[in-house]
């Protein structure tokens, strides 16, 4: 592990901005291998951009995200929720996306309205990995690919996979789908950790997809576990 980025841990709305702080302190240290932060936020507010105001410009700071699957699924069609994702490209940050697989087409409508923001999708957009469940999780995922601002993390996987019995080839068809719709430039290795605890540790995580990547050319493996990233959240 050469470099990480913090993606927030949907803290405490009244703690945001300290945890944030905080965050961007210990990034700023020379003995730890933080290079970035995609810090916690509420696009639903009509202060957001004054949250942004606090916090934008510091160099590691990389984006923002809003957990949306613990939230009703209107939250994210605001008008107020979309202008403000959409002022993120001002700002020069990403946005990443944590939504359920039933919430893609939500995910379909707001990135159709923010084509100059770097989206994330998060987690592979959670597919049910437990239920073998492919459709309609395939299908709008490949909608969601057709556009060129939106990469999606490949995580998340073995936390929705049955805990006690997963394998490799249980993961497959998921990270084949996504690697197809998105193709090798836009996908990006996410730890999912600690949630990925519940069905693995983060070694095991990084050995299954290291082998189910192992038989594709070099360029493309250093592509899903370097490059990218370091590209999307501007890491250089």
């Amino acid at each position: 592990m050469e470099k990480t980025v913090y993606v927030d841990a949907d803290v405490d709305e009244p703690y945001i901005l300290a945890e944030t702080r905080t965050l961007l302190a210990l990034a700023e240290k020379t003995d730890n291998p933080l290079e970035g932060v995609v810090a916690s936020s509420r696009p639903e507010r009509h202060d957001f951009r004054r949250y942004l105001d606090q916090i934008g410009g510091h160099p590691k700071l990389k984006g923002v995200r809003r957990v949306l699957h613990t939230q009703p699924d209107e939250l994210s069609r605001s008008t107020t929720f979309v202008e403000n994702v959409r002022s993120l490209s001002y700002y020069g940050l990403s946005f990443d996306l944590c939504v359920l697989a039933r919430q893609l087409p939500i995910v379909l409508e707001l990135v159709g309205k923010c084509p100059d923001v770097q989206l994330v999708l998060d987690h592979c957009g959670n597919p049910q990995v437990k239920e073998k469940s492919l459709e309609p999780w395939q299908t709008h995922l490949k909608e969601i690919a057709a556009f060129p601002n939106v990469a999606c993390k490949v995580s998340g996987l073995v936390a929705n996979a049955d805990p006690q019995n997963w394998t490799p080839e249980d993961l497959r068809p998921f990270v084949e789908h996504v690697i197809e719709s998105f193709g090798w430039d836009r996908v990006l290795f996410g730890s999912d950790w600690p949630v990925c605890t519940l069905a693995a540790s983060c070694q095991r995580w990084v050995e299954a997809l290291s082998t189910l990547a192992q038989s594709k050319h070099e360029e493309n493996r250093s592509k899903l576990f370097y490059e990218n990233a370091m590209r999307v959240y501007r890491l250089y």
